[in-house]
């Protein structure tokens, strides 16, 4: 075996157990040697909190939007191209050369300014970037509680921003059109062309902010509809009769971190109960207050699910994670009924006690207004201090309480009470 495939054999070990945070950086050391790139982006759906994992040129990652990929990940499925399209395309905020490549999980991985450095260049890519996709997928059908708490913080601060920034130029694009239809004004040829730019504009940012909030809701009918389709291998193979009840389907949706956890808590129900002698039929069944997620779940079998199994142990952490219940109630020689219910909305937090972090009173300052969502030059100007002092307390509060970004440090900040 020579040097380079060690080496290759080392970077798929390092992939293949990265974590979530890190994949994106494992990647792209990954394909270093046959594939350089200025930046890559990996978005994925699955990840409700940080869709986006990020390595590469910061001045580029940075200013990445969803709108951006979207419009690459609609090129790409156009082209048709056995899921590669390369090209010129906006990413980062600039038109520059990139290299889109999909996956089997629906994961959209691009490169901005691609350089092979061979012929199998863009065949290892692939394999790399599968087993990527792999990996993320598999850490979101098994989040720890930690990831679910940060999801949820992540998701409510992106949706409450979001709002914010559609409020603020709605209210801006509504002013000029409302001036640019005024009859006093002159130049109706001109005025026509500015109120169609100005049209389109309000399209595209409304049509952003429901974007950002499908990334972060899901509704309810259309979560149950993927829970179906998870268990129709076990409903094709086990010979087992999976029966659902549908939740109604004006039902308020779901934020996506309880979607996707409500799945693998109702998984890992199904094989709990399978593993059991003698069971025929299993029920599951969702609806919506308004307020939880109910979900219930029961089988036929002789009543012999323990609450304790170390199965039902790690569910019931997952369901306590996101602040639910889970009530097991066994029947022997009838059954068992696991009744679930997860909140939509995060609980209020008392103020939180950050003391184990060591923040200098500054710091606790610019972390308070950070979680309140100010900016760096609102953050300068509360605390009378520059612009550039507040990225300096920054970089210290990243350090010291383990952010990579400054959304991984507000969803930290109100996972403890900051608000």
């Amino acid at each position: 075996m020579d040097h380079q495939d060690a080496s290759l054999l080392r970077s798929i070990a390092a992939l293949a157990t990265a974590p979530l945070l890190d994949i994106a950086h494992r990647l792209r050391e990954a394909a270093a040697p046959y594939i350089t790139s200025g930046a890559l982006v990996i978005f994925t759906e699955d990840c409700t909190g940080r869709p986006q994992k990020k390595a590469g040129d910061e001045a580029v990652i940075s200013r990445v939007s969803i709108a951006e990929l979207d419009a690459i990940r609609a090129t790409l499925v156009e082209a048709g191209d056995a899921g590669t399209w390369s090209g010129d395309a906006t990413f980062g905020g600039g038109v520059r050369p990139v290299l889109a490549v999909s996956s089997p999980s629906n994961a959209l991985l691009v490169l901005s300014d691609p350089q092979p450095a061979g012929p199998e260049a863009q065949w290892i890519l692939h394999y790399l970037w599968t087993l990527a996709a792999e990996r993320i997928r598999e850490k979101v059908a098994d989040a720890p509680p930690s990831y679910l708490i940060e999801s949820r913080a992540a998701s409510a601060e992106r949706l409450r921003v979001t709002a914010e920034l559609v409020d603020q130029h709605s209210t801006t694009l509504e002013t000029l059109l409302a001036a640019l239809r005024s009859p006093s004004l002159e130049d109706a040829a001109a005025r026509t062309a500015a109120t169609d730019v100005a049209a389109r504009a309000l399209v595209g940012l409304r049509t952003l902010s429901d974007r950002t909030t499908g990334l972060v809701e899901e509704p309810v009918a259309s979560a149950f509809q993927r829970l179906r389709e998870d268990l129709r291998p076990l409903m094709g193979f086990s010979g087992i009769d999976v029966q659902f009840i549908e939740p109604p389907v004006n039902g308020r949706a779901l934020p996506g971190e309880v979607a996707h956890a409500a799945r693998a808590i109702v998984r890992g129900l199904v094989l709990a109960m399978v593993d059991q002698q003698g069971v025929r039929r299993i029920r599951t069944q969702w609806d919506c207050d308004g307020v939880n997620l109910l979900i219930n779940v029961r089988d036929d079998g002789p009543g012999e699910l323990s609450a304790s199994a170390p199965a039902m142990a790690r569910l019931v952490q997952r369901v306590e994670a996101l602040d639910g219940s889970m009530g097991v109630d066994v029947m022997p020689g009838w059954g068992a009924d696991v009744a679930v219910a997860i909140p939509l909305d995060p609980p209020a937090r008392p103020l939180a006690d950050v003391a184990q972090w060591n923040l200098g009173e500054r710091e606790v300052e610019v972390l308070q207004l950070l979680a309140a969502g100010q900016r760096n030059r609102g953050i300068a100007a509360k605390l009378h201090i520059s612009e550039n002092t507040v990225k300096f307390h920054l970089r210290n509060l990243y350090r010291k309480i383990g952010a990579s970004s400054r959304t991984e440090a507000m969803a930290l900040a109100h996972s403890n009470g900051l608000r």
